[in-house]
């Protein structure tokens, strides 16, 4: 790889030991990949935070690492484990958050901002078109590809944290043009009618397409928060980094010869394969990616005046739910029984074997409550979510018509006497 003189410096130790261990990181993904060069990146965002996910021997090399190590450009984190200021209402306990708050100081030490949100680009962290980042979480990565036209490729947290000491990363993949090119032409006809459509839409392509770059036609009007649900969706069902999406993605792209068709019975059929069969629901949760401070305020219009009856968490950036407080949207969702858990989510919180059972607006936590936890979870439109909340032990989530044939989730208990699904 070519290097300049301020490059070699680092790798030579001249600007610390953080600075050394974090060129030898880059140095050896760039041979890996066969990188002619490192990049200046305009920011990063760091995954990786939740002692769930690092465990001791994760916070040992952060720790390291801060011992010298500064942060040379804007560097924010993705969720940590717990709610730093309410977990204890979460049912977090004191050891595990101990060792989380060590976790977030080291990070601090460095100089790397404790947003610990999956959508930095709703607090401060926006790229703009063609910059060049070194970001982690999914989502995030694909959301800054495919709706801002920025450049990343998806890091561990090992790498972006090197990229934010250094301020650079490899010159490959994603960063390059060549990668950039779709590969399958996709028509989705049909409408689709909410975030969960998305969801369930970025689920399908995941699963047919893996992690090659597809065209989508049919998405031009999806808003913030439908493109946030299908990046979310169809980086955790495929891998994919980049979806072009014709009259959103704001960079060109040529028409692939290859093409697939999308309808609604494609989409039902992957919304079926999604559902986990009879179950016990005990536990709602919105908001993964976090809620975008509009999402906020439909979740206190749909909480207003009513009582959750099951455990009900709302997962939002702490300075959007700041921003809630300030609007009143906070005050509602508390007064209805719902518990905030910012700085986390379900993803990365530690509440393997906690419930029985999860309902979700969010297909990708959905996926990881099953393959994380081992959490059965069901897919609802946020409206649908927030009723089954309130209703409790009354009431059906039906399941039927447009959405698939399904049967209908009965729900039951003062947060714990739930019923079974209808058999």
């Amino acid at each position: 790889m070519e290097l300049s003189a301020a490059e070699r410096r680092m790798l030579a130790g001249e600007e610390g030991h953080a600075a050394r261990r974090s060129m030898e990181i880059l140095v050896a993904l760039g041979e890996i990949y066969g990188a002619r060069r490192l990049l200046e990146v305009g920011s990063v965002q760091i995954a990786g935070v939740s002692y769930d996910n690092l465990g001791e021997a994760g916070l040992e090399f952060l720790e390291e690492m801060a011992t010298d190590g500064r942060a040379r450009v804007l560097a924010t984190l993705n969720p940590a484990g717990i709610d730093v200021e309410s977990y204890l209402e979460l049912g977090i306990d004191e050891g595990f958050a101990a060792q989380q708050r060590r976790v977030l100081a080291a990070f601090g030490r460095m100089g790397v901002i404790p947003s610990c949100t999956c959508t930095p680009y709703l607090v401060g962290n926006l790229p703009r078109f063609g910059q060049r980042l070194a970001w982690s979480e999914s989502s995030a990565v694909c959301f800054a590809n495919s709706v801002l036209g920025a450049r990343t490729n998806r890091e561990g947290g090992p790498s972006a944290l090197a990229a934010a000491l250094t301020g650079r990363t490899p010159e490959y993949g994603l960063h390059l043009d060549e990668a950039r090119q779709a590969e399958v032409l996709v028509e989705v006809e049909g409408p689709l009618r909410d975030e969960t459509d998305y969801g369930v839409l970025g689920a399908a392509l995941g699963k047919r397409l893996g992690p090659r770059i597809p065209l989508l036609r049919g998405c031009g009007g999806a808003d913030l928060e439908a493109l946030k649900s299908l990046c979310a969706s169809i980086a955790t069902f495929g891998g994919t980094a980049l979806v072009h999406l014709e009259g959103v993605t704001p960079e060109p792209c040529a028409i692939p010869a290859e093409r697939l068709v999308l309808g609604r019975a494609e989409l039902e059929q992957t919304r079926a394969e999604l559902e986990p069969g009879p179950g016990e629901i005990d536990f709602v949760s919105v908001g993964c990616p976090h809620l975008s401070l509009g999402e906020l305020r439909r979740v206190a219009e749909l909480l207003d005046g009513k009582q959750v009856r099951l455990e009900t968490w709302v997962h939002v950036a702490r300075p959007l739910k700041q921003l809630g407080d300030r609007a009143g949207y906070t005050r509602t969702i508390e007064a209805a029984g719902a518990r905030f858990a910012c700085d986390t989510c379900l993803v990365v919180a530690p509440i393997a074997g906690r419930f029985r059972g999860l309902v979700t607006s969010s297909a990708k936590a959905l996926y990881y409550a099953r393959a994380k936890h081992r959490l059965p979870a069901w897919l609802r439109p946020l409206e649908e979510c927030l009723r089954i909340a309130c209703e409790g032990d009354g009431g059906r989530a039906e399941r039927g018509g447009e959405r698939g044939g399904e049967r209908g989730v009965e729900r039951g208990g003062e947060r714990g006497g739930e019923r079974e699904v209808d058999r």
